[in-house]
């Protein structure tokens, strides 16, 4: 059995995880305007996550990205929230426990760099990705915060770290 591994994104990478996003995106039928699949950080994410604050990972799998994710300063509020971004694994990388790793690793990562509550913003029929949200602590909120311009996520959470 091949293994997998996370390890910060490098340049290399950025074509690979914008493919990976854009094409986990599009079947969850999130495509268009109020979506991240129209950030601009998508072009460079190694670039966009290049410091303690704003922290950026792929999965690898036999030398292949399968998988990614992070956490970034969220727009719009005082520097103590972050907001977890863009975590997406292609289907051959679900169900291996990948997405939990991810997220302890970027819950620990995002105290260590100094902030005290994680955010996310994603949509309902994600039904894997809330349920494990809620298991690990994130308490649904009833609108978004800050400013991430992701008006088409009908799903917001919180945690304190």
């Amino acid at each position: 059995m091949t293994t997998f591994h996370w390890r910060p994104i490098e340049a290399e990478d950025d074509e690979i995880a914008a493919t990976i996003i854009r094409g986990v995106m599009s079947e969850f039928t999130c495509v268009g305007p109020g979506y991240s699949i129209g950030d601009p950080e998508l072009a460079a994410m190694s670039a966009a996550y290049a410091d303690e604050r704003n922290q950026f990972f792929v999965l690898t799998r036999a030398g292949a990205v399968v998988g990614c994710g992070g956490f970034g300063e969220l727009a719009g509020e005082d520097g103590s929230i972050c907001e977890l971004r863009k975590m997406y694994l292609l289907p051959e990388a679900r169900g291996h426990g990948m997405g939990k790793q991810l997220l302890d690793h970027c819950l620990r990562a995002a105290k260590t760099a100094g902030y005290r509550k994680m955010y996310l913003e994603t949509v309902v029929r994600m039904t894997a990705a809330t349920q494990l949200y809620r298991r690990y602590g994130f308490r649904e909120l009833p609108a978004p915060l800050g400013a991430t311009g992701h008006s088409g996520c009908d799903a917001f959470f919180l945690r304190e770290l």
